[in-house]
């Protein structure tokens, strides 16, 4: 049978809120094991970048922002609170897209996302007050967890951190990968052949976007609470990627 026919994904459940400060290793792992679900060789944890950036302490009181002359034209200019924009100008390397309620950034890390994918829902009650940044470095963050559950299971444990973002020519919002560690951020499929021999020349296929993709199928984006997400039973790859590689580089992108 095909790997990909027993592939699994299961939220797990039992995940608090998460506080600056907390060790998401170790709450994951008091999760799995209250849920009976150890983990295993291969194993790929999908965690949303939204608990990430609590535990990082990158929840923002907009009282504190100070809003530069560029921000308030910017806010004039797309309908949005001065303070915001003046978060994501600091979280983004150039502005991409600009119109009436739509600020199109990219971000610092590499990739074009709205509003540099400052976040203000399901981040507490006054959540008017606050914004959420995204991690500071999620693909060492990765790293660093995929170390941690790798030493404590003495097994290969992929991580991805996800996050939600639009796409230009699309609706909808679907998974991305901004942080990725033991597993291949991207899959060269280039040499390899069909079903009739016929060899593989362009393809190149974005293995962790695929993968925070399928996981958001099942931790959803309201008011589920369920942020981590296990996928058991997909191939395992000798491949060690970063987020970083799923990024377009500039002379090959022909719409910006």
């Amino acid at each position: 049978m095909n790997n990909l026919a027993q592939l699994q994904i299961v939220a797990i459940p039992g995940i608090p809120l998460i506080k600056t400060g907390d060790h998401l290793p170790t709450i994951i792992m008091d999760a799995l094991q209250a849920a009976n679900l150890p983990l295993q060789a291969n194993d790929l944890l999908v965690i949303s970048s939204k608990i990430v950036s609590k535990a990082q302490g990158r929840l923002i009181a907009l009282d504190t922002v100070k809003p530069s002359e560029q921000a308030k034209a910017l806010a004039e200019e797309t309908g949005k609170d001065a303070r915001l924009v003046e978060l994501v100008l600091q979280e983004s390397t150039e502005v991409s897209r600009k119109a009436r309620g739509v600020l199109v950034t990219q971000h610092r890390l590499g990739f074009v996302s709205a509003n540099a994918g400052i976040d203000q829902s399901n981040i507490g009650p006054d959540a008017d007050k606050y914004a959420l940044l995204l991690p500071e470095d999620p693909d060492g963050t990765a790293m660093a967890i995929h170390q941690h559950l790798q030493t404590a299971y003495n097994a290969h444990i992929g991580v991805v951190i996800s996050d939600s973002h639009g796409r230009p020519f699309r609706m909808g919002n679907i998974g991305v990968a901004i942080g990725v560690a033991g597993l291949p951020a991207i899959r060269d499929l280039r040499g390899q052949h069909d079903l009739y021999d016929r060899e593989l020349r362009i393809s190149i296929q974005g293995y962790a976007d695929l993968i925070a993709s399928a996981a958001h199928l099942v931790c959803g984006e309201g008011d589920e609470g369920l942020p981590v997400v296990l996928l058991r039973g997909l191939p395992a790859y000798p491949e060690h990627g970063r987020a970083a590689d799923l990024n377009r580089p500039p002379e090959q992108d022909l719409y910006r």
